[in-house]
């Protein structure tokens, strides 16, 4: 019997590709053509199936142009996608077949469609261990879906099942919404892959733990690197173009069902711009004519706190450079509690709106009984912004029941254009309480160096705000702020209105 055993064990083994016995599982011995015209998503499949009845193994993608709907990665796999290897995401309406249904087991969503639904995806795991997906090779998301459908918001029915799903939604069954997404997947590495056009998210992690991405190159018309809901997520060496959405962003969603801390992030030695789509890519930076929304431009941006409902906790985001981008923007708007947040050491070139912002709001889209959430302990350290536009100061903006509290700007030095006018000076910006996170709502501000409102506790020393037209506003301006220090600045150039405990030093 052992012996027989033994036999078929290593009949199958021989039945595999050679490579295979080796924990190399190369695509084109299970089929795949790599010649941009067959549909190779099959062949791919079939090599990471079988690597997985190994116990785990490199599939490997050599050189070619790889046609291809989603790939599901399991336990311990890793797929290579070699130098000279392009990965192009199909398109359901050109070619036979489609991307894996989204889940369809939500019972409630409190955020934007696709933040949950990660199935639809080009490259996805789901509950994965020791998941890596590298090389040097390109994902093209060319077939995948970008505009957006439709969104579900607070108190609504989501997917219990596809025939009581929104007609919008139902729509999408079939469509692919992102490059990579992993969900409840430990030790992960993303490493060294180059996506051009990601989708709606290019390289999208929720509830995560013990993940690298590290040396990545996007250049996207969409989200570039979103990590939701995660712990012990380390983001570095990379470059993410992304006009039309944020660049970098760190989210708290309800999507996983419940409220989740994400904690223990760094972002490092990054570089995220707002050119034209490709542009970055292939050298030519050329600038965008992108008008979001808001009628600012474009995004780009590193960001915290877009979705907040579990908070956010020993954030690092430091040595990036944010080149035609909104800057870096952090704070809370759905409950959840942020804190521990420390920027430093960034260059800043030519951001469309407020270099750095801190925004609390209350817009609560979360499960009924939530409440308004706390922003503290923030630091912004040794940053510098050039060709700042002038309207747009940094600035702190709580709400008089929540104000930002423990704030501190130290060694910040802004060049921007002034040119500010009394009538900006004696604006009283809007306040919004129930609000997103962006803070375009409240125009011009009425000082051009910094703008608080509602705050306790708020430190400003070594900091510079230099413009290149006289501004007839003050450099600092102070609203319903309350304990404090600002060094550097003279009693005449901060204005304080309803505020105390606040000294100045010049």
């Amino acid at each position: 019997m052992i012996r027989r055993s033994l036999l078929t064990g290593a009949a199958a083994l021989f039945a595999l590709p050679a490579l295979a016995a080796h924990g190399l599982f190369d695509v084109r011995e299970f089929g795949a053509r790599g010649d941009g015209v067959t549909l190779d998503s099959p062949a791919i499949n079939r090599a990471i199936a079988a690597a997985r009845q190994a116990g785990g193994g490199t599939v490997l993608l050599p050189a070619g142009h790889y046609l291809s709907f989603s790939l599901r990665l399991f336990d311990n796999i890793t797929l290579l996608l070699a130098e000279g290897c392009v990965l192009e995401a199909a398109d359901p309406a050109v070619h036979k077949g489609g991307y894996d249904f989204a889940e369809a087991d939500i019972p409630e969503q409190f955020q934007d469609f696709g933040i949950t639904q990660f199935h639809c995806s080009l490259i996805y795991a789901d509950g994965a261990d020791h998941v890596s997906i590298i090389g040097r090779g390109m994902i093209f998301g060319k077939g995948l879906r970008r505009e957006d459908p439709g969104a579900r918001w607070h108190g609504v029915t989501g997917w219990i099942a596809p025939r009581n799903a929104d007609p919008k939604e139902i729509a999408m069954q079939g469509q692919g919404i992102r490059a990579i997404g992993l969900k409840n997947c430990r030790n992960v590495l993303v490493r060294d892959v180059t996506i051009l056009q990601g989708g709606h998210f290019a390289c999208h992690l929720l509830g995560c733990t013990n993940a690298t991405i590290d040396n990545i190159s996007i250049d996207t018309n969409r989200d570039g690197i979103d990590i939701d809901c995660c712990r012990d997520v380390r983001v570095s060496h990379c470059q993410v173009n992304a006009p039309h959405d944020d660049g970098i962003v760190v989210k708290s969603s309800y999507a996983l069902g419940r409220k989740v801390v994400c904690e223990n992030i760094s972002i490092t030695n990054c570089q995220t711009s707002g050119f034209e789509t490709g542009s970055v890519l292939y050298g030519s930076y050329r600038l965008s004519d992108y008008r979001s929304v808001d009628d600012m431009g474009v995004l780009g941006r590193i960001k915290l706190g877009t979705e907040s409902n579990g908070g956010f906790r020993n954030i690092l985001i430091s040595d990036c450079v944010c080149e035609n981008t909104r800057g870096i923007l952090v704070g809370v708007v759905d409950g959840g509690v942020l804190e521990d947040v420390v920027v430093s050491n960034i260059i800043l070139r030519n951001p469309v709106n407020h270099p750095l912002f801190v925004r609390q709001a209350a817009r609560l889209r979360a499960p009924e009984g939530t409440t308004v959430g706390a922003c503290r302990r923030v630091r912004f350290d040794n940053i510098q912004v050039s060709d700042a536009d002038g309207r747009y100061p940094c600035g702190v903006q709580g709400i008089p029941d929540a104000p930002v509290m423990d704030v501190s700007f130290s060694n910040v030095h802004v060049v921007s254009s002034g040119g500010g006018t009394a009538e900006d000076a004696a604006r009283t910006p809007k306040e919004k309480r129930e609000a997103s996170l962006e803070v375009s709502f409240m125009g011009t501000l009425p000082a051009y160096g910094f703008y608080g409102r509602n705050v306790r506790g708020l430190n400003i020393r070594d900091c510079t705000f230099d413009v290149e037209t006289p501004d007839a506003r003050p450099a600092i301006m102070l609203d319903d702020v309350k304990g404090g220090r600002i060094e550097g600045f003279g009693a005449s150039q901060v204005v304080r209105r309803n505020s105390s405990d606040v000294f100045t030093s010049s």
